[in-house]
This record gives structure tokens, C-alpha cells and sequence, in this order.
């Protein structure tokens, strides 16, 4: 056992199982457990006299674009960058919230009121969902899977591709992430061929950490993706005149793959988790890939 090991190396005590770390909640049953930060979450709506709000069934809505050449009047900077702050901790439990805080987040240096509202609309998402949070089940194998996803050209400022990925263990996300991407891509079959990359440096880290506390993954993990074109990136060596302008050390994934350490494969859009992580969705699309996400209310026996 781990608690008996360390207690022959460290002076300890047992305070039992764990149930709130710094604003973290852990609900422990035989069905799993369920991470959330409910608590947090109020206190945060409190904080902004935002208790009482009118709940709103998304963080955005579908399509929305923010710039940083928005000519809306300025506002309270300090005000906004703790408002930010404080959403970005929440996304610890909550990646259905990654991509709206992650956009909010980039202007902190000059927020003008539509990014104060926008940022406000996330607190109305928060407050018809403050008991979500992520469950991992005790009946599911723990096997790695990942989802890659790019969003071309979305930055209205500068064209560069929000990508994000996420990996699950058996049922719930265990790591995630949404990013605007360093260099402009010339192709969606680029942007995506880039997110891919990234995720697969992701994978391969998971895997020699889950090999070290003894979940070592028997065959490739597998990577979801949406675009066939970028497949094709991923596992063709030839150089193509398409391709001949990436750098070369985005050709890291070939190697993961010729290696047996990871699977690109093919996924439709409408089942694509890490779309989530890349642009503001309609609400029925949200709501579906927030399931598939592992995001759920909490629920326990008689409760």
C-alpha cells in the first residue's frame, strides 16, 4: 500500500479518505469517484452578486467572436483578471469550461465590456450546473483514449487555429487542454495535423506515467480525429508539396506511430469530444459532447 510505504520513509498521519483539498471536492463511493468543486463554484457567484442569475445552458453562444480590437468601452481591468483567475481554477473539475474561460483569458491586458459580458455569461453557465463534475468509474477498464480537434483560422485578430484534446482513463477525462496554436496554418488539414502532434506528446507521457503506478497500456492508444486529411499527415512518410513547409519536429507523431505507441483514427464530427475545446457550440451539441466528456451532475445511491 502506498500510505504504509510512505510512512516508513515520512512522519504521517491518516486522516482517512480524502474529501476536499483546496477547494476540491472527492465523493467516494463503490460506483467511483466524483470530483467537483460545488463549494468553490458558489463562492464564486457570490463574489459577483451572481447567486441569483438567470442560468444559461452554455458558456457561449454558438459562434461567438471575440477580438481584441473591439471598440466597446474599457472596464475594470483588475475586476476582470480576478474574475478570470478564478474560473481558470475552476476548470480544474469542470474542462466543459475550457474553451470559454481559455477565450475570455486572452484579453486580461485591455477587457472592454464585451469581454466582460462574455465573461459574465460563463458565471450563468456555472449557475445552472454548480453540482457538475466529473465522475470516474469503478467498472471501467482503464484503458487511454484521446481526442484531437482543431478550429481553423478562428482567431479573428491574427488567424491562428484553436486546438484542444483531451485524454479519458475508463470513464471520466484525465487530462485536457485548449490552446491557440504558435503558427499560422494554411489548411484546416494543417491545423489539425499540428493539434495532433501536441496531443500525441500528451499521450506518450501518460503512457510511461500510468506504465509507472502499474497501468501499462497493452496496445496503441488510440487518437481520435475528425479530419481524414490529417490522417493521412499522420501516417504518410512521403513528403508532399502540401506538407513540405512543417517544420520537421511536427513529425514526431509518425514515429509514435510506426512504433506502435499510438493509433490515429477516424471519428465523425458530430462525435468528435474535443470539439468542446475549440469553439462555442450550439447548446444541443454542447450539452451531448459535455456528456461524452464525462462532465455529469453528482448522483449517489438514495440521493
Amino acid at each position: 500500500h502506498v500510505k504504509s510505504s510512505l510512512k516508513k520513509k515520512f512522519e504521517m498521519t491518516d486522516l482517512g479518505h480524502l474529501h476536499y483539498f483546496l477547494g476540491l471536492q472527492v465523493l467516494q463511493s463503490q460506483e467511483g469517484i466524483f470530483l467537483s468543486q460545488s463549494k468553490y463554484a458558489c463562492d464564486i457567484l457570490r463574489h459577483f452578486h451572481m447567486e441569483d442569475c438567470k442560468p444559461a445552458p452554455s458558456p457561449f453562444q454558438s459562434g461567438v467572436k471575440l477580438s481584441v480590437s473591439c471598440t466597446s468601452p474599457e472596464v475594470d481591468a483588475t475586476l476582470y483578471r480576478q474574475l478570470v483567475g478564478k474560473l481558470l481554477y475552476l476548470t480544474h473539475t469542470r474542462p466543459d469550461l475550457s474553451f470559454a474561460v481559455g477565450l475570455v483569458a486572452r484579453f486580461m491586458q485591455n477587457p472592454r465590456e464585451s469581454h466582460w459580458k462574455a465573461a459574465k455569461r460563463i458565471l450563468r453557465y456555472v449557475r445552472g450546473i454548480v453540482q457538475f463534475g466529473i465522475h470516474y468509474s469503478a467498472e471501467t477498464s482503464p484503458l487511454l483514449v484521446g481526442f484531437t480537434n482543431s478550429d481553423w483560422a478562428s482567431d479573428p485578430d491574427d488567424r491562428k487555429s484553436t486546438a484542444g484534446y483531451v485524454f479519458t482513463l475508463g470513464s471520466g477525462p484525465i487530462t485536457w487542454a485548449c490552446k491557440k496554436q504558435g503558427a499560422i496554418s494554411l489548411s484546416s488539414a494543417e491545423a489539425e495535423y499540428r493539434g495532433a502532434v501536441e496531443a500525441s506528446k500528451e499521450a506518450l507521457w501518460l503512457r510511461q506515467i500510468l506504465s509507472e503506478f502499474g497501468f501499462q497500456q497493452q496496445h496503441p492508444t488510440t487518437l481520435w480525429c475528425d479530419n481524414q486529411s490529417a490522417i493521412q499527415l499522420c501516417k504518410d512518410p512521403v513528403q508532399h508539396q502540401r506538407s513540405k513547409h512543417i517544420e520537421l519536429h511536427m513529425h514526431f507523431i509518425r514515429k509514435l506511430i510506426h512504433d506502435h505507441v499510438l493509433e490515429v483514427q477516424y471519428c465523425s464530427t458530430d462525435d468528435q469530444v474535443a470539439d468542446i475545446f475549440t469553439k462555442a457550440l450550439t447548446e444541443a451539441k454542447f450539452t451531448k459532447l459535455r456528456y461524452m466528456l464525462g462532465v455529469q451532475e453528482v448522483v449517489t445511491k438514495g440521493g
